[in-house]
């Protein structure tokens, strides 16, 4: 069992850094022709999008295992009712709830990241320490900060929604060019400290946020990075998978965890198309706007029903190492 799980965690790692590399090089020729349209953009985005969502529709199972019961429907009710509160507050206050987004989205995949390593460290014993603190903030607000406060934010929030332009205000170029000072020390804190994967990581998440479109570097990590890494670790929790995986069948654990997020898939991609025409939104213009509202409201119940896991991955056997650096 711990064969296939070594097994499918590193083949995630290496599809998810293929990803982003075909983001990177994608972007570079592009550049060469003027940069991507913002159409082409816009539809990348979507896709990257949609293909990161079901990474966090098995909630339900892993907390509730038993979906025929009182206490799956009081969840459920509970956690729609967190899901629709906090699409209010965002369609209500597209500034402030956005900034709080970010905020949230950039721990959450610090975190979530950082556990990923940590599991796989877990399972291969791995014997080098693992500098948690800054691979988490590096890994977690590189591939939003950067992009959001770059010099191609503008079209790119304009494309999702206008009042999102200038959000960081005067300290954009403070918080941009910080954030890259931290990206490259973290780089080469990996590098002193004996962690190769890990100094590839972080260089490619640095890479694709500084050569890639806004729209596109934030999109790409989503789908193609967090997401991914993320649904290998719900493979490890999930009962149908872990027995796949006992069985030595690691994708075959992995195609179980992601076809159980379909349904919820389907039901975000109907729900946020109900709702923009609700708000009566234009199709081609507004989709992606209140595609990003939706998932960001989904990862505040999903960033609560996931913390446990993360910090339970992230807390080492060795107290004095529990925030290495």
């Amino acid at each position: 069992m711990v064969a296939s799980e070594i097994k499918l965690m590193k083949n995630l790692r290496a599809f998810s850094r293929y990803c982003i590399l075909f983001g990177i090089l994608t972007s570079l020729v592009f550049l060469s022709f003027g940069g991507l349209p913002i159409g082409g953009q816009v539809v990348l985005a979507l896709i990257a999008l949609t293909v990161g969502i079901p990474h966090g529709a098995v909630d339900h199972i892993i907390s509730v295992p038993n979906f025929a019961s009182l206490k799956m429907a009081l969840f459920l009710v509970g956690y729609l009712s967190v899901v629709g509160i906090v699409i209010w507050a965002i369609l209500s206050a597209n500034l402030l709830g956005f900034q709080l987004v970010v905020l949230m989205s950039a721990i959450h995949f610090g975190l979530g990241d950082a556990a990923f390593i940590s599991e796989l460290d877990t399972r291969s014993q791995t014997k080098s320490k693992f500098p948690k603190l800054p691979y988490i903030i590096a890994s977690g607000f590189t591939p939003v900060l950067i992009p959001l406060s770059s010099s191609q934010s503008t079209e790119a929030l304009n494309a999702v929604n206008p009042a999102l332009v200038g959000w960081a205000g005067s300290i954009t170029p403070l918080l941009f060019s910080g954030m890259v000072i931290f990206s490259i020390a973290s780089i080469v804190w990996m590098l002193v400290r004996n962690r190769i994967q890990e100094t590839i990581d972080l260089g490619l998440l640095l890479v694709l946020a500084l050569v890639a479109p806004p729209l596109v570097a934030f999109a790409f990590y989503f789908g193609f990075w967090h997401a991914l890494r993320h649904t290998g670790r719900i493979s490890l929790e999930l009962k149908s998978s872990e027995n796949l995986h006992g069985q030595g069948k690691p994708w075959a654990a992995l195609g179980r965890a992601i076809w159980a997020g379909v349904p919820a898939l389907l039901i975000v991609i109907v729900f946020t198309i109900v709702l923009g025409l609700v708000q009566g939104f234009e199709f081609g213009q507004d989709l992606l706007w209140y595609l990003l509202v939706v998932i960001w409201a989904l990862t505040v119940p999903h960033m609560a029903l996931t913390l446990r896991l993360d910090l339970q991955a992230l807390r080492s056997k060795n107290p004095k190492a529990e925030l290495e650096l």
